[in-house]
């Protein structure tokens, strides 16, 4: 039976890489992104591909959305066995508070976002995982997390809350089989919504490939020699 993927914010920048990347050894792909017409598409081009997929469409901050998925996909392909959750779109670069502007309130959407909802997915998945003595949960953020940008204030303080939930993950699941790792995207991804808009009126900077963004993820599904990398030259806008 083949492993199947479910990723988390299949976008147009690092999901659709990813997705590719693990289809393309191939995985079965459950791509979840909030616009139905959208990941239906991908899931529409994967197949053309040659790649088995399904949609799943669903708000990734929508906690108990998230879980219904994971029946869904548990339903459709008997199990997951990879998680990457790496969302992405454009609902977070409103949503941006410097640090000395950040408060309480504006840190609940990144903590849904980054925090919360992976906690969600892979608690619904680790079960099964751990069971089967076989799993991986990868994460891709922005470097944000472990370098000072104040701009980005509310987010940076969710992307290290993020970090270190993923760092202790990995250490908590020693010795079980299951892989928790973690992808630093410190750069722009190319061709992703986010870059698109953020690009509009000022200059992006260096902008990495998401095919690369994707092989690193692959390397570290198959080695699981290191929790975390960082790719890229600065923080960044995925």
């Amino acid at each position: 039976m083949s492993k199947t993927i479910a990723v988390i914010g299949a976008g147009a920048g690092l999901g659709q890489a990813v997705a590719r990347r693990f289809g393309r050894d191939g995985f079965g792909v459950a791509l979840v992104a909030r616009t139905a017409d959208r990941v239906n598409a991908l899931a529409g081009e994967l197949r053309g591909e040659g790649i088995e997929a399904a949609a799943f469409p669903c708000d990734v901050a929508d906690r108990a959305a998230l879980v219904r998925a994971v029946d869904a996909m548990n339903e459709r392909f008997g199990q997951v066995d990879v998680v990457e959750f790496a969302p992405t779109g454009l609902d977070w670069l409103s949503r941006i508070t410097p640090l000395l502007d950040t408060t309480a309130e504006s840190l609940e959407y990144p903590l849904d976002l980054l925090v919360r909802a992976p906690m969600t997915i892979f608690g619904a998945v680790l079960p099964g995982m751990i069971a089967r003595g076989d799993g991986a949960l990868l994460m891709g953020a922005g470097a944000l997390a472990g370098q000072a940008y104040p701009q980005m204030g509310n987010i940076g303080i969710a992307m290290a809350a993020a970090r270190n939930y993923q760092l202790n993950l990995n250490a908590a699941l020693a010795g079980t089989g299951v892989y928790a790792g973690l992808l630093q995207v410190g750069g722009g991804i190319a061709g992703s919504d986010a870059i698109r808009e953020y690009a509009k009126d000022r200059d992006p900077g260096e902008l990495i490939d998401p095919a690369d963004l994707a092989g690193t993820l692959w390397d570290m599904y198959v080695k699981r020699d290191r929790f975390e990398e960082l790719v890229g030259p600065a923080f960044a806008v995925s």
